[in-house]
């Protein structure tokens, strides 16, 4: 596990906001990550939400030079290959079952697994994860949810994702426990839509200049 969580931690380490996207026409998911990369945003999450999402986390890994790619709200142990099949760095569950544990055991490639609660934390922690998914972030208690959380269960970092924005992210990533964020409001589906790529390049800086 030592050697996954460094090969995590590497990927989260490289921006305080990890851009989470669901990606409806997979033609645009190389122009959007490259206006992502072009902001300071070089991991990306691509959730498998929609039915192109693999095809757009094997042309962001083909063709996007700098990208991370990673596959989001993987559930099971087919999505999980299909993902890896597909060129995904790491993979992001909203939770977890002993079916993905056992899949991540046997890859080579890490997972960022989802808790909510106190208790999926020990659980996970049991299991060798030390980097966690707090989902969903704003709806589960929020940073000051984190914050009790950095003195019991201290040695445990977390990404929070759901409900975070850029309003809000300051407050997480000025946590001791928070590595990164993650968030939707860095391509929202309007200028996506509208291909619009130096707008989105311009909230990616703004994501990517965020301190704790």
């Amino acid at each position: 596990m030592g050697e996954k969580t460094k090969k995590l931690l590497s990927v989260l380490k490289l921006q305080p906001v990890v851009p989470v996207l669901i990606v409806d026409d997979a033609k645009s998911a190389v122009p959007l990550a490259r206006a992502l990369v072009a902001g300071g945003l070089k991991a990306i999450e691509i959730t498998l939400r929609t039915a192109g999402a693999l095809d757009a986390i094997r042309a962001v890994a083909e063709e996007v030079e700098g990208a991370e790619v990673g596959a989001g709200t993987i559930l099971n142990v087919a999505q999980w290959d299909a993902a890896v099949e597909a060129g995904s760095k790491f993979i992001v569950s909203p939770g977890t079952t002993q079916e993905l544990l056992d899949a991540a055991r046997a890859s080579h490639v890490p997972l960022l697994p989802g808790a909510a609660t106190a208790s999926e934390v020990m659980a996970l922690r049991e299991e060798g994860y030390t980097v966690l998914k707090f989902f969903p972030a704003e709806q589960a208690g929020g940073a000051a949810y984190l914050k009790a959380l950095s003195s019991p269960l201290s040695g445990t970092l977390f990404c929070p994702t759901g409900g975070v924005s850029l309003k809000n992210a300051h407050d997480y990533l000025s946590l001791p426990n928070v590595i990164c964020v993650g968030g939707s409001w860095v391509a929202p589906k309007e200028l996506v839509m509208a291909g619009d790529w130096a707008g989105i390049t311009k909230l990616a800086a703004e994501a990517a200049a965020l301190k704790g």
